[in-house]
């Protein structure tokens, strides 16, 4: 028995070879696992699931393309969670449901393979980032939400592009540690749901951390981004003692 978690693919209609490796994963990799977990910014951005009936835009047609993926390995019997990101926030219960998945509470905790896990995209854990953090709380408003989703839809695709230049713009003043988690966050997650193991991703710093949760030594895991040429996952399986923190090539992959 084998899960399979990842995170941070960004997905858009500029990255032809990321999408294409990402399928390539799900046709082979995903292929037979029990389950496979996205945990958040599954897309670069996502500005509402009306975007879906935008046939003739680009992003639209890669989202389809997703669905179809998605939904083929669900019917071939692996189950789907999604986590929302702080990029696709705004994926609604339309698309979730199409890909035949569940959509995920922020934090989940849940037993992988008899591992008691807790499960989160990890940008709620940079509390030392104040500027994202009143960001998010407005971005995660119900009422901010409907608002977003009644402008036009070219308008959120423009908002949507100012906002990442922005978000780039800052982080590049922005010093490391300000962008990372912060250590006490971790902990206080860790002892409130009782778990040895943590698995997010977010920051882009793939690694194995070492942490004590009620004077018990307990894992942080941090799964990579993707790009053009590497994908990052973690395995849970049976028969492993450990989740595997593991990168691969895409171009190794077989090609769906």
């Amino acid at each position: 028995m084998r899960t399979l978690l990842v995170a941070d693919l960004h997905l858009s209609s500029d990255t032809p070879e990321l999408n294409q490796g990402f399928y390539d994963y799900l046709e082979h990799t995903a292929s037979g696992a029990d389950a496979l977990y996205i945990l958040g910014d599954l897309f670069d951005a996502w500005i509402g699931d009306d975007l879906l009936d935008a046939t003739a835009h680009p992003l639209s047609r890669v989202a389809q393309e997703v669905i179809q993926r998605l939904r083929k390995l669900s019917d071939d019997g692996t189950h789907i969670y999604l986590m929302h990101g702080n990029r696709d926030f705004l994926l609604g219960e339309r698309f979730v449901a199409a890909c035949q998945a569940t959509l995920l509470p922020d934090v989940h905790e849940v037993e992988i393979q008899g591992i008691p896990v807790v499960l989160l995209h990890g940008d709620s854990l940079c509390t030392m980032d104040q500027a994202y953090m009143a960001f998010r709380a407005q971005s995660r408003n119900p009422e901010w939400q409907t608002q977003m989703l009644a402008l036009p839809l070219e308008q959120r695709l423009e908002l949507a592009k100012s906002l990442r230049l922005q978000s780039g713009e800052a982080n590049a003043t922005k010093a490391e540690a300000i962008m990372d988690v912060t250590q006490q966050e971790v902990t206080s997650l860790m002892e409130r749901y009782s778990v040895a193991t943590m698995i997010h991703g977010h920051t882009h710093r793939p690694l194995v951390h070492d942490v004590t949760v009620e004077s018990v030594p307990a894992k942080r895991y941090v799964l990579g981004d993707w790009d053009a040429q590497h994908g990052w996952d973690i395995v849970i399986a049976t028969g492993i003692a450990t989740p595997q923190l593991r990168q691969f090539t895409l171009a190794q992959l077989p090609s769906a």
